[in-house]
């Protein structure tokens, strides 16, 4: 990287951190061996005690035209984020949690992806999800934007996302109400107002791991999304009900531990969904309805242990 070129856009990457020693100094230096020549890169600690500060200051003292720290006592991730966002300098922006990374040349190519799309407000690619090892997983399942399908699932990776720096503040930033579905919230926000675009080029790796914020937190996750989905659409689709219903009866994490349909969760779907669209709740029932007809319904039916007790099994 080379600081200051002038016919490249500065671009800001901001790292939040909170004890990460383990992963945080291969995220650093996946930032550091882009090969794009002009990025600004701010690590906010909150506070670690695992000698993540310690990690960091050696690379800040290695290359002080590019890596910043700035430690202070947060909130959690979007307060950091929003600090970070405060001091950016860099037409694009761009956060990238301490356990994940990219891939060589993503900010090159998002970059020029930006460039040539004025008309919208972020780029994302394609990620990988890896384990605690950096094993790969699995793809992340990424989509072509599109506002209505976005609020059926998250399909934005967060670590292979690249926005304009002044769209994100335009747009009030990062929410610091939300505590872990922060990243969601924030492209439902944007999709009201904008476009962004999805480029078939491969950017990041995603972490996931037991004690990812995500795992630890899920019954907020859920809360949270639920929220934001309310506010931005004023509906929970049944995919989301599906998900949080099935989460409180079984605390499956549902990606170590795939989500298990049954009859009991779809059952238990409609009456989630029911009280999260209590206002209007005739879209969500023409929904599950559809979701669970007669065949699915005998289906489920037959696998409860009720009916193999009883005996009674519909044909």
């Amino acid at each position: 990287m080379q600081p200051g070129h002038s016919q490249a856009p500065l671009v800001t990457i901001v790292t939040p951190c909170l004890n990460t020693q383990a992963f945080v100094a291969r995220t650093i230096e996946s930032v550091l061996m882009q090969d794009y020549p002009n990025i600004e890169y701010i690590l906010v600690d909150g506070g670690s005690t695992d000698g993540t500060v310690e990690t960091i200051e050696s690379y800040a003292a290695k290359h002080p035209d590019h890596v910043r720290l700035v430690v202070e006592r947060d909130g959690g991730p979007a307060e950091a984020l929003r600090k970070g966002l405060q001091y950016a300098n860099g037409k694009y922006f761009a956060y990238l949690n301490a356990d994940d990374t990219y891939f060589p040349g993503a900010i090159r190519t998002a970059v020029h992806w930006l460039e040539a799309n004025e008309d919208v407000a972020a780029v994302y690619g394609n990620a990988y999800w890896i384990d605690e090892k950096g094993q790969r997983i699995s793809s992340y399942p990424t989509e072509p934007f599109d506002r209505e399908t976005l609020k059926e699932h998250c399909y934005i990776c967060q670590p292979a996302c690249f926005i304009r720096t002044q769209v994100l503040r335009d747009a009030g930033g990062f929410n610091e109400d939300f505590q872990v579905a922060f990243d969601y919230e924030l492209w439902l926000r944007l999709a009201q107002s904008h476009k962004l675009l999805r480029i078939d080029a491969l950017l990041a790796n995603s972490r996931m791991h037991k004690e990812n914020k995500t795992f630890r937190q899920r019954t907020i996750g859920f809360e949270e999304a639920n929220k934001a989905l309310r506010h931005y659409h004023g509906y929970i689709p049944f995919r989301w009900a599906h998900s949080y219903a099935s989460f409180l009866l079984d605390q499956r994490d549902q990606f170590f531990e795939p989500l298990r349909p049954s009859f009991t969760k779809y059952v238990f779907a409609f009456l989630i969904g029911s009280m999260l669209n209590w206002s209007n709740p005739v879209p969500f029932w023409k929904e599950w309805r559809q979701v669970m007809s007669f065949g699915a319904f005998v289906r489920r039916w037959n696998d409860t242990w009720v009916a193999r007790r009883l005996g009674i099994v519909i044909r």
